[in-house]
Protein backbone atom coordinates (compact mmCIF):
# COMPACT_ATOMS: atom_id res chain seq x y z
CA UNK A 1 0.00 0.00 0.00
CA UNK A 2 1.52 3.29 -0.95
CA UNK A 3 1.40 5.79 1.53
CA UNK A 4 -0.17 9.16 1.04
CA UNK A 5 1.85 12.55 -0.27
CA UNK A 6 1.12 14.19 2.92
CA UNK A 7 1.94 11.43 5.01
CA UNK A 8 5.21 10.88 3.51
CA UNK A 9 6.08 14.78 4.48
CA UNK A 10 4.98 14.15 7.55
CA UNK A 11 7.39 10.67 7.81
CA UNK A 12 10.09 12.74 6.30
CA UNK A 13 10.14 15.56 8.56
CA UNK A 14 9.83 13.06 12.15
CA UNK A 15 12.45 14.25 14.55
CA UNK A 16 13.55 11.03 17.01
CA UNK A 17 15.37 13.57 19.01
CA UNK A 18 11.89 14.86 19.99
CA UNK A 19 10.89 11.32 21.53
CA UNK A 20 14.18 9.79 22.96
CA UNK A 21 15.01 10.89 26.71
CA UNK A 22 17.63 13.41 26.58
CA UNK A 23 20.01 11.96 29.08
CA UNK A 24 20.43 9.03 26.12
CA UNK A 25 20.62 11.59 23.38
CA UNK A 26 23.82 13.08 25.93
CA UNK A 27 24.69 9.43 26.89
CA UNK A 28 28.46 8.32 25.83
CA UNK A 29 28.38 4.67 25.81
CA UNK A 30 30.88 2.39 27.82
CA UNK A 31 33.65 1.51 25.49
CA UNK A 32 35.00 -1.96 25.85
CA UNK A 33 38.32 -3.38 25.23
CA UNK A 34 36.67 -5.15 22.23
CA UNK A 35 35.25 -1.85 21.28
CA UNK A 36 39.06 -0.39 20.82
CA UNK A 37 40.61 -3.32 19.19
CA UNK A 38 38.66 -5.52 16.99
CA UNK A 39 41.23 -7.50 15.12
CA UNK A 40 41.09 -11.50 15.79
CA UNK A 41 45.40 -11.89 15.73
CA UNK A 42 47.35 -11.18 18.92
CA UNK A 43 48.19 -11.46 22.20
CA UNK A 44 45.51 -10.03 24.35
CA UNK A 45 45.93 -8.85 27.53
CA UNK A 46 43.58 -5.47 27.36
CA UNK A 47 40.21 -6.91 28.72
CA UNK A 48 41.52 -8.59 32.02
CA UNK A 49 40.29 -12.37 30.62
CA UNK A 50 41.48 -15.21 31.83
CA UNK A 51 44.41 -16.70 29.63
CA UNK A 52 43.06 -20.16 30.10
CA UNK A 53 39.90 -21.87 29.44
CA UNK A 54 38.22 -23.01 25.73
CA UNK A 55 35.06 -19.89 26.58
CA UNK A 56 37.72 -17.46 28.16
CA UNK A 57 37.15 -14.41 25.63
CA UNK A 58 34.45 -12.04 25.97
CA UNK A 59 32.15 -12.23 22.85
CA UNK A 60 31.79 -9.64 19.66
CA UNK A 61 29.67 -6.88 22.28
CA UNK A 62 28.06 -5.71 18.54
CA UNK A 63 27.45 -9.39 17.09
CA UNK A 64 28.75 -8.08 13.84
CA UNK A 65 28.34 -11.69 12.13
CA UNK A 66 24.83 -12.21 13.31
CA UNK A 67 24.10 -8.83 11.98
CA UNK A 68 25.79 -9.91 8.51
CA UNK A 69 23.96 -13.09 7.90
CA UNK A 70 20.67 -11.45 9.21
CA UNK A 71 21.04 -8.65 6.82
CA UNK A 72 21.32 -10.85 3.64
CA UNK A 73 18.96 -13.02 4.39
CA UNK A 74 16.07 -10.03 4.89
CA UNK A 75 17.76 -7.25 2.55
CA UNK A 76 18.09 -5.42 5.14
CA UNK A 77 21.52 -3.43 6.28
CA UNK A 78 22.98 -4.24 9.21
CA UNK A 79 22.85 -0.82 11.04
CA UNK A 80 19.53 -1.10 10.87
CA UNK A 81 19.22 -4.46 13.36
CA UNK A 82 19.74 -4.45 17.16
CA UNK A 83 20.62 -8.19 18.70
CA UNK A 84 19.05 -8.51 22.26
CA UNK A 85 19.07 -11.12 24.57
CA UNK A 86 16.13 -12.22 24.11
CA UNK A 87 12.98 -9.80 22.37
CA UNK A 88 12.38 -9.02 25.99
CA UNK A 89 15.52 -7.11 26.25
CA UNK A 90 14.65 -5.25 23.11
CA UNK A 91 10.88 -4.37 24.49
CA UNK A 92 13.02 -3.09 27.36
CA UNK A 93 15.34 -1.09 25.56
CA UNK A 94 12.63 0.90 24.33
CA UNK A 95 11.35 2.23 27.45
CA UNK A 96 14.88 2.79 28.29
CA UNK A 97 15.23 5.07 25.69
CA UNK A 98 12.14 6.29 25.16
CA UNK A 99 10.24 7.02 28.19
CA UNK A 100 10.81 8.98 31.39
CA UNK A 101 10.04 7.11 33.91
CA UNK A 102 6.75 9.08 36.05
CA UNK A 103 6.27 10.70 33.48
CA UNK A 104 5.69 9.22 29.56
CA UNK A 105 2.75 7.39 29.00
CA UNK A 106 2.66 4.00 26.22
CA UNK A 107 -0.16 2.06 24.86
CA UNK A 108 -0.60 -1.58 24.85
CA UNK A 109 -3.99 -3.23 23.32
CA UNK A 110 -4.82 -5.66 25.21
CA UNK A 111 -5.58 -9.11 25.30
CA UNK A 112 -1.40 -9.34 24.18
CA UNK A 113 1.44 -10.14 25.36
CA UNK A 114 1.77 -9.36 28.92
CA UNK A 115 5.73 -8.47 29.52
CA UNK A 116 4.78 -4.90 27.73
CA UNK A 117 2.45 -3.94 30.54
CA UNK A 118 5.55 -5.63 33.38
CA UNK A 119 7.81 -3.36 31.62
CA UNK A 120 5.93 -0.66 31.90
CA UNK A 121 5.35 -1.18 35.81
CA UNK A 122 9.40 -1.94 35.94
CA UNK A 123 10.22 1.32 34.75
CA UNK A 124 7.39 3.35 36.26
CA UNK A 125 5.98 4.29 32.97
CA UNK A 126 2.19 4.85 32.96
CA UNK A 127 0.21 2.43 30.86
CA UNK A 128 -2.79 2.75 28.78
CA UNK A 129 -4.99 0.20 27.84
CA UNK A 130 -7.23 0.33 23.84
CA UNK A 131 -8.44 -2.78 24.55
CA UNK A 132 -8.98 -4.88 21.07
CA UNK A 133 -12.04 -4.62 19.24
CA UNK A 134 -14.31 -7.75 19.35
CA UNK A 135 -12.73 -9.02 16.27
CA UNK A 136 -9.37 -8.95 17.78
CA UNK A 137 -8.26 -5.81 15.56
CA UNK A 138 -7.13 -2.71 16.86
CA UNK A 139 -8.90 0.38 18.01
CA UNK A 140 -7.25 2.57 15.69
CA UNK A 141 -9.06 5.62 16.47
CA UNK A 142 -8.94 5.45 20.12
CA UNK A 143 -5.04 5.14 19.81
CA UNK A 144 -4.49 7.95 18.36
CA UNK A 145 -7.20 9.94 20.70
CA UNK A 146 -4.55 8.94 23.73
CA UNK A 147 -1.14 11.16 23.76
CA UNK A 148 1.59 8.43 24.02
CA UNK A 149 5.35 8.14 23.48
CA UNK A 150 4.85 4.42 22.14
CA UNK A 151 2.56 1.66 21.56
CA UNK A 152 3.21 -2.16 21.31
CA UNK A 153 1.40 -3.74 18.91
CA UNK A 154 2.01 -7.81 18.62
CA UNK A 155 0.80 -9.29 15.18
CA UNK A 156 0.17 -12.15 14.91
CA UNK A 157 -1.19 -11.12 18.49
CA UNK A 158 -0.43 -13.20 21.60
CA UNK A 159 -2.52 -14.91 22.48
CA UNK A 160 -5.20 -14.40 20.26
CA UNK A 161 -3.01 -15.97 16.93
CA UNK A 162 -3.74 -13.43 14.22
CA UNK A 163 -2.44 -10.82 12.17
CA UNK A 164 -3.43 -7.50 13.27
CA UNK A 165 -4.93 -5.24 10.38
CA UNK A 166 -4.57 -0.92 10.00
CA UNK A 167 -0.56 -1.41 11.38
CA UNK A 168 -0.07 1.04 8.62
CA UNK A 169 -2.44 3.88 9.30
CA UNK A 170 -1.33 3.98 12.87
CA UNK A 171 2.59 4.13 11.61
CA UNK A 172 1.13 7.00 9.45
CA UNK A 173 -0.77 8.71 12.07
CA UNK A 174 0.27 7.98 15.66
CA UNK A 175 2.91 10.69 16.60
CA UNK A 176 5.06 8.57 18.69
CA UNK A 177 6.82 5.13 18.36
CA UNK A 178 5.62 2.50 16.86
CA UNK A 179 6.52 -1.65 18.06
CA UNK A 180 5.11 -4.16 16.38
CA UNK A 181 6.32 -7.46 17.60
CA UNK A 182 6.82 -9.64 14.84
CA UNK A 183 7.56 -12.95 17.11
CA UNK A 184 5.29 -15.17 15.38
CA UNK A 185 5.69 -14.12 11.80
CA UNK A 186 7.47 -17.05 10.16
CA UNK A 187 4.36 -18.73 10.50
CA UNK A 188 2.11 -17.10 7.93
CA UNK A 189 2.33 -15.96 4.44
CA UNK A 190 3.25 -12.16 5.60
CA UNK A 191 6.41 -10.81 5.27
CA UNK A 192 6.06 -8.40 8.03
CA UNK A 193 7.08 -4.80 8.74
CA UNK A 194 11.35 -5.60 8.60
CA UNK A 195 11.55 -4.33 5.33
CA UNK A 196 9.84 -1.14 6.04
CA UNK A 197 11.92 0.60 8.74
CA UNK A 198 13.75 2.84 6.03
CA UNK A 199 9.99 3.99 4.94
CA UNK A 200 9.13 4.74 8.57
CA UNK A 201 11.82 6.59 10.79
CA UNK A 202 9.41 5.62 13.74
CA UNK A 203 8.63 1.91 13.28
CA UNK A 204 10.71 -0.58 15.78
CA UNK A 205 9.77 -4.36 14.63
CA UNK A 206 10.84 -7.27 16.88
CA UNK A 207 11.41 -10.54 16.48
CA UNK A 208 12.83 -13.43 17.51
CA UNK A 209 14.96 -17.29 17.56
CA UNK A 210 12.63 -18.65 20.25
CA UNK A 211 9.41 -19.55 17.98
CA UNK A 212 9.95 -20.77 14.48
CA UNK A 213 13.84 -21.01 14.90
CA UNK A 214 13.11 -23.00 17.67
CA UNK A 215 16.45 -21.66 19.92
CA UNK A 216 14.45 -20.68 23.33
CA UNK A 217 17.00 -21.19 25.43
CA UNK A 218 19.40 -19.19 23.65
CA UNK A 219 17.65 -16.24 24.26
CA UNK A 220 18.53 -14.30 21.14
CA UNK A 221 15.94 -11.26 20.04
CA UNK A 222 15.88 -8.82 17.07
CA UNK A 223 15.00 -5.42 16.59
CA UNK A 224 14.70 -3.79 13.40
CA UNK A 225 14.23 -0.24 12.83
CA UNK A 226 15.91 3.29 11.75
CA UNK A 227 19.67 3.49 11.92
CA UNK A 228 19.23 6.60 14.28
CA UNK A 229 17.02 4.30 16.54
CA UNK A 230 19.39 1.33 16.48
CA UNK A 231 22.44 3.80 17.37
CA UNK A 232 20.48 4.61 20.76
CA UNK A 233 19.62 1.06 21.59
CA UNK A 234 23.26 0.33 20.75
CA UNK A 235 25.06 2.72 23.06
CA UNK A 236 22.42 1.94 25.86
CA UNK A 237 22.71 -1.57 25.73
CA UNK A 238 25.26 -3.72 28.29
CA UNK A 239 28.65 -4.49 26.60
CA UNK A 240 28.27 -8.01 25.99
CA UNK A 241 24.72 -8.47 26.33
CA UNK A 242 24.08 -11.77 23.80
CA UNK A 243 27.21 -14.15 24.52
CA UNK A 244 29.10 -16.20 22.43
CA UNK A 245 27.30 -19.27 22.56
CA UNK A 246 24.05 -17.82 21.66
CA UNK A 247 25.22 -15.68 18.70
CA UNK A 248 26.96 -19.16 17.55
CA UNK A 249 23.67 -21.04 18.20
CA UNK A 250 21.69 -18.88 16.08
CA UNK A 251 24.16 -18.32 13.10
CA UNK A 252 23.98 -22.29 13.67
CA UNK A 253 20.49 -22.50 12.74
CA UNK A 254 20.61 -19.57 9.79
CA UNK A 255 23.26 -21.93 8.30
CA UNK A 256 20.43 -24.76 7.97
CA UNK A 257 17.52 -23.57 6.37
CA UNK A 258 16.50 -26.58 4.94
CA UNK A 259 16.09 -27.97 8.15
CA UNK A 260 14.44 -24.62 9.50
CA UNK A 261 11.90 -25.04 6.24
CA UNK A 262 11.16 -28.70 7.09
CA UNK A 263 10.41 -28.34 10.46
CA UNK A 264 7.96 -24.93 9.90
CA UNK A 265 6.31 -27.20 7.20
CA UNK A 266 5.55 -29.74 9.95
CA UNK A 267 4.05 -27.48 12.10
CA UNK A 268 1.97 -25.90 10.17
CA UNK A 269 0.65 -29.25 8.79
CA UNK A 270 0.36 -29.92 12.23
CA UNK A 271 -1.84 -26.67 13.22
CA UNK A 272 -3.85 -27.25 10.34
CA UNK A 273 -4.55 -31.18 11.65
CA UNK A 274 -4.90 -29.90 15.47
CA UNK A 275 -7.63 -27.47 14.10
CA UNK A 276 -9.80 -30.03 12.30
CA UNK A 277 -9.86 -32.54 15.12
CA UNK A 278 -10.38 -30.18 18.17
CA UNK A 279 -13.29 -28.30 16.27
CA UNK A 280 -14.94 -32.03 16.49
CA UNK A 281 -14.85 -32.43 20.29
CA UNK A 282 -17.98 -30.89 21.83
CA UNK A 283 -16.59 -28.99 24.78
CA UNK A 284 -14.75 -27.18 22.24
CA UNK A 285 -17.35 -23.88 21.15
CA UNK A 286 -14.53 -22.10 19.04
CA UNK A 287 -11.23 -21.75 17.56
CA UNK A 288 -9.91 -18.78 16.75
CA UNK A 289 -8.40 -18.69 13.22
CA UNK A 290 -4.41 -18.65 13.54
CA UNK A 291 -1.26 -17.01 11.98
CA UNK A 292 1.31 -18.33 14.65
CA UNK A 293 2.53 -21.82 16.16
CA UNK A 294 -0.22 -22.05 18.79
CA UNK A 295 -4.31 -22.44 18.78
CA UNK A 296 -6.58 -20.06 21.18
CA UNK A 297 -9.79 -22.11 21.96
CA UNK A 298 -13.27 -21.36 23.78
CA UNK A 299 -13.66 -24.29 25.71
CA UNK A 300 -16.77 -25.65 28.26
CA UNK A 301 -14.98 -25.13 31.48
CA UNK A 302 -11.35 -23.39 30.96
CA UNK A 303 -10.49 -24.02 34.48
CA UNK A 304 -11.89 -27.59 35.26
CA UNK A 305 -10.24 -28.34 31.93
CA UNK A 306 -7.09 -27.23 32.38
CA UNK A 307 -6.25 -28.84 35.52
CA UNK A 308 -7.41 -32.15 34.60
CA UNK A 309 -5.11 -31.85 31.21
CA UNK A 310 -1.98 -30.81 34.32
CA UNK A 311 -3.12 -34.44 35.88
CA UNK A 312 -2.68 -36.17 32.56
CA UNK A 313 0.69 -34.28 32.28
CA UNK A 314 -0.40 -32.34 29.07
CA UNK A 315 0.46 -28.52 29.56
CA UNK A 316 -1.82 -26.31 27.90
CA UNK A 317 -1.29 -22.27 28.48
CA UNK A 318 -5.07 -21.21 30.53
CA UNK A 319 -5.79 -17.92 29.06
CA UNK A 320 -9.41 -17.56 30.90
CA UNK A 321 -8.27 -14.62 33.02
CA UNK A 322 -7.72 -12.53 29.59
CA UNK A 323 -10.01 -14.22 27.12
CA UNK A 324 -12.32 -15.86 28.92
CA UNK A 325 -13.34 -19.43 28.51
CA UNK A 326 -9.95 -20.10 25.98
CA UNK A 327 -7.33 -22.06 26.73
CA UNK A 328 -4.36 -21.80 24.19
CA UNK A 329 -2.66 -24.83 22.78
CA UNK A 330 0.73 -24.59 21.30
CA UNK A 331 1.36 -26.72 18.12
CA UNK A 332 3.79 -29.79 19.32
CA UNK A 333 5.34 -32.62 17.47
CA UNK A 334 2.59 -34.85 16.23
CA UNK A 335 3.31 -37.31 19.41
CA UNK A 336 2.42 -34.68 21.81
CA UNK A 337 -0.58 -33.60 19.93
CA UNK A 338 -1.95 -37.15 19.54
CA UNK A 339 -1.59 -37.28 23.05
CA UNK A 340 -3.19 -33.79 23.59
CA UNK A 341 -6.38 -34.81 21.57
CA UNK A 342 -6.44 -38.37 23.26
CA UNK A 343 -6.45 -36.41 26.61
CA UNK A 344 -8.96 -34.20 25.33
CA UNK A 345 -11.16 -37.10 24.37
CA UNK A 346 -11.21 -38.52 27.28
CA UNK A 347 -12.11 -35.51 29.20
CA UNK A 348 -15.03 -35.19 26.95
CA UNK A 349 -16.32 -38.89 27.54
CA UNK A 350 -16.16 -37.95 31.31
CA UNK A 351 -18.55 -35.12 31.32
Amino acid sequence: MKTPRGERRRMSSFDIGSLARPNILALKPYSSARDEFTGAEGIFLDANENPFGSRNRYPDPHQRELKRVLSERNSIPAENIFIGNGSDEVIDMVYRVFCEPSHDRVIICPPTYGMYEVSANIHNVALVEVPLTEQFELDIDTILSHPAKVVFVCSPNNPTGNRLKNVERLLCEFKGIVVVDEAYIDFCDDPGFAGKVQEYPNLIVTRTFSKAWGLAAARVGIAYASREIIALMDKTKPPYNVSALNQEAALKALSEPGKFQERLNILLEQRGLLEVELIKLPIVRKIYPSDANFLLMKVDGANELYRYLVEEKVIVRNRHSVVPDCIRVTVGTPEENRALLQALKKYNDTI
